[in-house]
């Protein structure tokens, strides 16, 4: 099927034509009406395991509205739509659209200095505006990176004031600010800062008000307490080693605008009728919502205001997905076909991504080009082969100041170079050009050795798609 409008067009257009009177609220209960098509797609997470909610609206009527599986194996409580699920990354979208009111209101300037609003944040050279953490093009490394990088664990304690603390200790960014796009939670978590501070409001209460309130959604909130009791929340899991049943995955973490929203399919639903209705935000700023960022070169991104812009099978849509501990979460709209689905599961290897897009086919499979056939992945270039001897001269302590976080580097009995940290699994890091080593552990991606005019090793750099160049210093 050929594309007659650009992605970014196309969705506003549909936007545009698509507000709707406002509909009523989904019935309450524990699901209906469904489809047998997509409780087929669902059947694997059936009974006592962890599974997911699934809700489908379609020209604005919902079509399927269901739960599968078990929302806490302690206590055998099924999953309903009104379960509570943690949403991860699909919170972005809330957090952008709070950035768009409050500027509707006066009280936020999108394109200044957010230092002016956030003096604790270092100067790197260069502003950094509210646009910018919105698309992703601040440069602002990614805290999962850099604290991992520091020995903390995702199921750790890691709250709001935590990352922001760890942001105000960084000394460099990844790039100038505007020049590239690199996803950055981070980011957003500054934006829910800048959010509280022009608004006067705690960001939970400003999404409240603003947003969650007026739509009717009264089981939706952003996390700002870990220790808080949420009714029918589901826990997260992931499969256990061996494949034989599951382990749960504590969830710590209140990532204000990055992550960290709590809401139910039903008060989601409300939500995803909003792009029709568009009773908040109205007309003109729901457009605004699906126009990408654009670099400073003119170039224009996939990335919108917390949404991704894309393409399926020929078919515009716009959406996110959302990864935290054992939640996996996936958000996508086919603004033409005026059809949008969500799926929310409490299990890690769920796939919601791909089950949603065979939801859509369900329904609109006869509008969809062919699908793609699968390519295999390039195997990993094999790196120059280093002796013990060889691999001696990068032994020792390398420590990062803005992490306080040390690593220790030996060779092991098997020749092979190993990074240790007393938090963190040890990483084998094996060579894949000079001076340059893949780990296997994920927090470290690329190390590569500095040296200093006498080709002594000064320390390493960890680059990866989110972090780049964070320098470990070599401790004499």
């Amino acid at each position: 099927m050929k594309r007659r409008t650009s992605i970014a067009q196309a969705a506003a257009a549909a936007l545009s034509l698509l507000i709707l009177p406002a509909c009523g609220p989904p019935a309450v209960g524990s699901g209906g009406p469904t489809s047998p098509e997509v409780d087929a797609i669902f059947a694997d997470l059936q009974g006592d395991r962890p599974g997911a909610t699934v809700g489908v609206v379609w020209n604005g009527e919902v079509v399927h509205r269901a739960g599968y599986g078990t929302a806490h194996l302690d206590h055998g409580v099924p999953i309903t739509p009104e379960t509570v699920f943690d949403i991860a990354s699909i919170s972005k979208q809330f957090g952008a659209l709070a950035a768009l009111l409050l500027e509707s209101e006066g009280n936020l300037d999108l394109d200044a200095d957010v230092r002016g609003a956030v003096p604790e944040l270092p100067d790197f050279g260069a502003v950094i505006t509210a646009r910018h953490l919105i698309h992703h093009t601040s440069g602002i490394r990614d805290w999962p990176h850099t604290m991992a990088l520091g020995g903390i664990g995702f199921t750790d304690v890691i709250s709001f004031e935590k990352i922001l603390r760890m942001l105000h200790r960084q000394q460099a960014i990844n790039f100038p600010p505007g020049s590239e796009y690199a996803y950055s939670n981070t980011g957003y978590n500054l934006l829910a800062r800048v959010i509280e501070v022009q608004s006067g409001m705690t960001f939970r209460e400003y999404a409240e008000s603003r947003i969650f309130g007026p739509l009717g959604m009264t089981r939706t909130h952003f996390s700002d307490d870990y220790l808080e009791v949420v009714p029918g929340r589901a826990e997260s899991y992931a499969p256990a080693e061996g494949g034989e049943g599951f382990r749960r995955m504590p969830n710590q973490l209140t990532a204000l605008a990055s992550s960290s929203l709590h809401t139910t399919m039903d008060d989601f639903i409300r939500w995803m009728r909003n792009y029709e209705t568009g009773q908040v935000g109205g007309e003109a700023m729901l457009r605004t919502m699906v126009q990408p960022g654009v670099l400073t070169n003119g170039e224009s991104l996939d990335y919108a205001h917390g949404l991704s812009v894309a393409d399926y099978r020929g078919l515009p849509t716009f959406g996110h997905g959302g990864s935290w501990v054992g939640y996996r979460t996936n958000f996508v709209r086919f603004p033409e076909q005026n059809l949008s689905i969500a799926v929310f599961c409490n299990v890690a290897d769920c796939n919601p991504a791909g089950r949603a897009r065979r939801v859509a086919a369900v329904f609109i499979g006869d509008l969809m080009d062919p699908a793609p056939e699968a390519s295999t992945p390039d195997p990993n270039p094999e790196g120059p082969a280093l002796t013990a001897a060889q691999l001696q001269q990068y032994a020792g302590s390398y420590r990062s100041p803005e992490l306080d976080s040390t690593f220790d580097l030996q060779v092991d009995a098997e020749g092979r170079l190993v990074a240790t940290h007393w938090r963190n699994d040890p990483s084998i890091l094996s060579p894949t050009a000079a001076d340059t080593f893949r780990g296997d552990q994920w927090f470290l991606p690329e190390v590569r050795f500095l040296r200093d005019n006498a080709a002594r090793i000064t320390g390493f750099t960890v680059t990866g798609t989110r972090v780049r160049d964070l320098i470990f210093e070599r401790q004499e």
